[in-house]
């Protein structure tokens, strides 16, 4: 629907129709309540969920941290990614304390500078927690692909990618919207946010997608050779364990559901914010239980240092 306002002698007046009417709302009609009830029920699902990431990413993250023998790349690169987690979901209770902080439906017009500057973060943070699944990704696929190569040389240019692009992309973005789409105080919608947030992230999934295929396909043949017999047979065991972990990581539903209408009077829509924030919030403690919690070497390094403390 529109809003529109007149400029009269007296300068704006008020808007008109009043934004329930302009969209369509019916406050009689039981169906909005009903879908009221239902994001509220997602809100606090996904509260409970980043809160649970947020605290078993950080317990993960102090443990890896803590213990020098758990020090390598493979662990480092999991840093960044417990790192980007931490963040995505420390920005997302940033957004709704600053944008759903007051019942004024016109907060982000009259203070929009702080709702486009949470706005800015949080799509940082997110499309950061993206590219870093990316890396985990590309870093498996190195492994198995090239034999021989310098991991630090590898692991800064991970870094790059991983912290980088998504400042590329965000302040493109940015910087578009303020000059092309300046259009409501949060910058939540709008061909811009498709452009350079939306595409490149969908072209993150795609490619660890892609990786993930081929990870299989490479693991498949060595495990099938002769090789694959050998005393490199674990190692290729392990590799194909941490392939598989991989499988939640890849976003697999975000392209199954870009291929659907955003149409809000369809049921697409309530199905899509489900798997992606009220499933997507506990993603994080899946990541720490898989990557530092189920590991084995984080399992005999504690255990060591606990016996250590214990004699």
């Amino acid at each position: 629907g529109f809003v529109y306002r007149n400029c009269t002698s007296e300068g704006w007046s008020d808007p008109y129709p009043r934004p329930d009417i302009a969209c369509g709302y019916n406050v009689n009609d039981t169906t909005n309540e009903a879908r009221r009830s239902y994001f509220m029920t997602l809100k606090t699902m996904y509260t409970i969920g980043y809160c649970t990431s947020l605290v078993t990413l950080t317990i993960a993250l102090v443990v890896l941290v803590s213990f020098r023998k758990l020090h390598c790349t493979r662990n480092y690169i999991h840093m960044h990614l417990f790192t980007s987690f931490i963040l995505r979901a420390s920005s997302n209770f940033i957004k709704d304390a600053v944008l759903f902080s007051s019942e004024d439906t016109n907060y982000c017009g009259t203070y929009t500078a702080g709702c486009k500057l949470t706005m800015v973060f949080f799509q940082y943070c997110i499309m950061s927690n993206y590219s870093w699944l990316l890396v985990e990704g590309l870093y498996l696929h190195t492994l198995l692909v090239i034999s021989f190569f310098s991991e630090r040389k590898f692991f800064w240019q991970f870094i790059a990618l991983g912290w980088g692009a998504p400042t590329v992309f965000v302040a493109a973005w940015a910087t578009a919207r303020q000059l092309h789409e300046n259009v409501g105080g949060y910058w939540a919608f709008g061909f811009v946010v498709w452009v350079f947030f939306s595409h490149p992230s969908f072209c993150f999934f795609q490619i660890n997608f892609i990786l993930f295929v081929n990870i299989l396909r490479i693991l498949m043949r060595k495990l099938s050779s002769p090789e694959g017999q050998s005393s490199d047979f674990n190692q290729y065991k392990r590799l194909a364990k941490s392939t598989l972990l991989l499988i939640p990581l890849f976003g697999v539903h975000y392209i199954i559901f870009a291929f659907f209408p955003e149409d809000a009077s369809s049921g697409t829509m309530e199905i899509q914010l489900f798997f992606e924030l009220a499933l997507g919030s506990f993603q994080g403690f899946v990541v720490a239980v898989l990557y530092c919690f189920l590991n084995g070497e984080v399992q005999l390094e504690v255990q060591r240092k606990w016996r250590q403390w214990h004699l």
